[in-house]
């Protein structure tokens, strides 16, 4: 069975003290409520990981992770976070490729794949986002488009590499557009990406992938997306900012 995982991204939001009266919340409403097997991860801003990291140290359905690192290890690279730093103060995971890092950072495939393997060399577990935006969706070249953004940035790793990855589905023409992506067109994609690791990887790793689903989850549509063959858990944004939505999410499965 795969790996069950909800992550909260909580992007450029709260300040120190309200991540952690945010992340309190969530370690209690988790210890009381939660009786599933899921992995839970919460992505701060860099600012907050050593404070956080020491309120979740002793359970152990909440684990760190960092919402992007350097593609370098050291230097003079004011502003960027390596992922030695990272791993020095207790992440375990790293986002890398989001949809918004991609479009105002203009991140490209091939400086992606530079980041997953720095990652990957300092213990840290990439989730890798992959996704399309409205034109992509419209022109119907969005398979091609997903899979070559997995393929350009995570096929150049071997079995026991590609194995530690996670994957994170953003249908970006259903972030904040008003439209939504119905759980069936979730499936489709999913299993797309599924079925192409396969191709490079074989069945059995493809089958052990988690992959998951990034697009405007909250707990109204949470259960029906989990319930999804091919959907993995969730990559949540906004509602991961309330511990009362975050927590209703997690108990979806």
């Amino acid at each position: 069975m795969r790996q069950k995982i909800v992550a909260g991204n909580w992007k450029m939001n709260n300040t120190l003290d309200e991540g952690l009266k945010l992340t309190s919340e969530i370690i209690n409403m988790i210890s009381d409520e939660v009786r599933g097997d899921v992995t839970v991860v919460l992505a701060p801003s860099f600012v907050h990981l050593t404070r956080v990291k020491s309120l979740i140290k002793d359970t152990k359905k909440v684990h760190l992770a960092a919402q992007n690192c350097s593609e370098h290890t050291s230097g003079a690279y004011t502003g960027e976070v390596s992922a030695p730093m990272l791993a020095s103060v207790g992440v375990e995971y790293v986002i890398i490729g989001h949809s918004e890092r991609r479009e105002y950072f203009n991140e490209t495939n091939e400086q992606l794949a530079r980041k997953v393997d720095i990652a990957l060399a300092n213990d840290l577990i990439p989730i890798f986002c992959c996704g399309e935006a409205l034109e992509v969706r419209e022109n119907g070249l969005y398979h091609e488009f997903v899979c070559n953004q997995v393929k350009d940035s995570l096929f150049h790793l071997h079995d026991d590499q590609f194995s530690k990855v996670v994957i994170a589905y953003e249908p970006i023409w259903a972030i904040g557009t008003g439209k939504t992506a119905s759980s069936d067109q979730a499936q489709e994609m999913h299993a797309t990406l599924r079925e192409y690791i396969g191709e490079r990887y074989g069945t059995d790793i493809a089958e052990k992938t988690p992959i998951l689903y990034g697009g405007s989850c909250k707990p109204d549509n949470a259960k029906e997306l989990f319930a999804c063959k091919d959907v993995d858990g969730g990559l949540i944004g906004g509602a991961s900012l309330k511990s009362r939505d975050f927590t209703d999410i997690i108990k979806s499965f």
